[in-house]
């Protein structure tokens, strides 16, 4: 008896998770381009960083130091949340865009899932010690591959139009 009832309950979890899914990814599907815009968290900070892929202290630069430069787990969150916005402009413009390059999107795919993998990573590293070298791998690797996915993004803006570009590379 109890048994049933843990399995209906357990498929009643399951079917609930997947519509509200489901529906996440149609609503998703269903942004216009202005909505996915404002969607991104500008930090000049970041773009500096990814820039340099080190702060003012140069490549020599402590962990400390670089966690400070990239503003700590709040830099990295910014970082994470404007990737998933990058990946959703790419599927945007593959769902909209007659002539899309198809490597320039998979290219921006990998580098958002790059990024959040290495900020996750950073971000688990950060929760279960303090700032260490092994975590400063993560942020630099995430800042690199963060400047590469800007530009790669203003690539595709570039080529879809070019309106947005300005404002996109000044956010970023």
């Amino acid at each position: 008896m109890i048994l049933t009832l843990i399995s209906i309950a357990a498929i009643a979890v399951v079917s609930v998770y997947l519509d509200r899914w489901r529906a996440g990814v149609r609503r998703r599907n269903a942004q216009a381009w202005d909505a996915l815009a404002a969607q991104l968290h500008p930090n000049k900070r970041l773009a500096d960083v990814s820039r340099q892929s080190a702060c003012d202290a140069g490549p020599d630069a402590t962990p400390e130091e670089m966690w400070q430069c990239i503003q700590g787990a709040h830099g990295l969150w910014t970082m994470y949340e404007n990737a998933r916005v990058m990946m959703d402009m790419a599927d945007y413009a593959a769902r909209n865009g007659a002539a899309v390059d198809r490597e320039l999107l998979a290219a921006l795919r990998n580098d958002a899932m790059q990024i959040r993998f290495y900020v996750l990573m950073a971000l688990a590293k950060y929760a279960c010690a303090q700032v260490n070298e092994s975590t400063c791998v993560n942020v630099s690797r995430a800042a690199a591959m963060y400047a590469s996915l800007a530009a790669r993004t203003a690539e595709l803006l570039q080529a879809q139009g070019g309106l947005i570009v300005p404002n996109f590379v000044a956010s970023m």
